[in-house]
């Protein structure tokens, strides 16, 4: 690179040290011009960026008023995300923002406006969706290597203990202190990727994903939330695919992510820690790669856009837009989260860890059948919401 990229890092304890070790590690640590953190003494870098003499504000506002940044990168809670994504724009910095976009369909379309009004790029920060993988996935089944894509699911099963849902106040917090919608939950957060994976791929552009037309949709809690930790769904998307998300933090080991995706004349599916495949009907295999290697890629891709003033990104607004409305969709629709019984409960005393003891491999079963909870009779099991999602919702 001929320069360096300057910039802004928001939030810097949590999944901001991600971003700090990834750029500790690509030597660009030192490209940092500020960041922002109202207690930054939390993050294992406070000290290391003191002695580097890089400046911590209380707000982007501040940081602002004295300097600038190519790419301010938003690793803050969920109801931040618009104000300081529109601020940083307004300031003249390309964004990468973490997953979700935001809380709302109503805060996506001032961040739509605040990005085309200033040409920037937006970025939301999906993992895989900025993987050469996965890229070269998509455009297989875009040009229909595989056949009609006909159905996909993914199970995600990743305990989290009572120090997660107590690292911050706002975990698991349906709405802010103002009001503000957060929807923190399994579907939205640390398993999102998963749920968001299915479309992107699905979508007929790099720079898009397909639209869910129907939800059906089951949601339960172990742990004391405001949301659910566990989620199990089925959308059909516009092209009439069938897609099956199943994802669990209530449980006592860990599985996934796994996804498959079948098509007419193949199958594409994936473990954790092996490499995504495509599987022919004559056993003809291609493979592409392990998405999750290139868990930082994206950091990169933003590095490289801002400094080439490139504004196409792809996994902007219009990528993340199915999976935000889906979630908002859920939030608007089922107002009682169901707890599962609470004889079905335990408590790991060591861990702190809150599971359903056989969750696991009741989701496991269902990943195997394509089938909800409800549909193999799990004795916890209610019967799904069914939601429809007018074509009108999708502006882009």
């Amino acid at each position: 690179m001929n320069r360096t990229c300057d910039i802004v890092l928001v939030g810097i304890a949590g999944y901001g040290e991600i971003y700090l070790n990834a750029l500790e590690e690509k030597g660009y640590l030192s490209w940092i011009k500020g960041v922002v953190d109202i207690n930054p003494e939390r993050s294992n870098y406070y000290t290391k960026l003191q002695e580097m003499g890089i400046p911590c504000f209380a707000s982007l506002e501040l940081f602002y008023q004295t300097a600038a940044a190519d790419l301010a990168i938003i690793s803050s809670p969920i109801h931040f995300h618009a104000e300081q994504t529109i601020t940083a724009m307004e300031n003249g910095s390309h964004v990468l923002c973490e997953k979700p976009i935001a809380g709302s369909v109503e805060e996506v379309e001032r961040m739509r406006q605040t990005r085309d009004k200033t040409g920037r790029f937006l970025a939301i920060g999906f993992n895989w969706s900025f993987s050469t993988s996965v890229h070269l996935l998509k455009e297989d089944i875009q040009q229909g290597l595989f056949g009609k894509p006909l159905r996909g699911q993914s199970l995600v099963l990743w305990p989290r203990t009572k120090h997660y849902y107590q690292r911050s106040n706002w975990a698991g917090k349906r709405l802010g202190p103002k009001g503000e919608p957060i929807y923190d939950s399994i579907a939205n957060n640390a398993a999102s990727h998963f749920l968001h994976h299915l479309v992107y791929v699905l979508g007929k552009t790099k720079e898009h994903s397909a639209k869910i037309n129907t939800l059906e949709v089951e949601v339960y809690r172990a742990n004391p939330i405001e949301t659910f930790d566990t989620c199990a769904l089925r959308a059909k998307t516009d092209q009439s695919v069938e897609l099956l998300y199943l994802a669990s933090h209530a449980v006592n080991h860990q599985i996934g992510p796994n996804i498959t995706l079948e098509c007419e004349h193949a199958t594409i599916t994936y473990e954790a820690g092996e490499d995504m495949r495509a599987t022919w009907e004559d056993g003809t295999i291609k493979s592409y790669g392990d998405p999750e290697t290139e868990h930082t890629h994206k950091l990169d891709v933003c590095i490289q856009a801002a400094l080439n003033e490139e504004t196409t990104i792809p996994c902007s607004i219009e990528a993340a837009y199915s999976h935000l409305l889906s979630i908002e969709q859920i939030h608007h629709t089922i107002s009682t989260i169901a707890r599962f019984p609470d004889h079905t409960i335990k408590q790991d005393p060591d861990t702190q860890l809150t599971y359903v003891p056989p969750l696991a491999e009741t989701l496991l079963s269902c990943y195997q059948a394509h089938r909800l909870p409800s549909e193999i009779d799990a004795g916890w099991a209610q019967k799904p919401t069914t939601i429809r999602i007018p074509e009108q919702s999708y502006p882009y």
